[in-house]
């Protein structure tokens, strides 16, 4: 049973931070920090950002968890950071290589699903500043994008 629990509290996690994330990228990232996060938005020719510093900001959370749960009997806090680390490989895998193609991998995709959550990202990326942007999930977009892609594959 334990194992039912621990892959549970693996999953609530992982979807639990599509909704820190977004709250980040909102109020974080375009707020306080939008220093790191400026260069994001502007075009530009080299490999790393100082947006990429914003992995530690979700990478120490998730390492203390795995640390702390570890010590004490791989209680909780060891699937908790599980949890935020498998979010983190799948946000490195959609937003780095599939959206911004850091990786020439997924260049092409003709799923629905795939195709509205590029849309949604190419729609942040039109407002250049730090202000009025829009969709600032990365996983959950708005019904509109997924509608659009829907309507648009008939």
């Amino acid at each position: 049973m334990d194992w039912f629990i621990n892959t549970l509290i693996v999953i609530a996690t992982f979807f639990f931070m599509e909704f820190m994330a977004w709250a980040t990228h909102k109020y974080v990232m375009h707020g306080f920090l939008w220093v790191l996060h400026k260069d994001h938005h502007e075009p530009h020719d080299h490999i790393f950002e100082k947006n990429d510093a914003f992995f530690l900001i979700f990478a120490i959370p998730s390492w203390l968890c795995i640390m702390f749960g570890m010590m004490n009997g791989n209680d909780f806090r060891l699937f908790i950071g599980i949890g935020i680390a498998v979010y983190g490989f799948a946000y490195f895998l959609v937003h780095d290589v599939f959206i911004h193609q850091r990786l020439p991998l997924f260049k092409k995709s003709d799923n629905w699903y795939l195709r509205a959550i590029r849309k949604a990202h190419k729609v942040h990326h039109k407002t250049l500043g730090k202000y009025h942007s829009e969709s600032f999930g990365m996983l959950i977009v708005a019904r509109k994008f997924f509608a659009e892609q829907l309507n648009s594959a008939k």
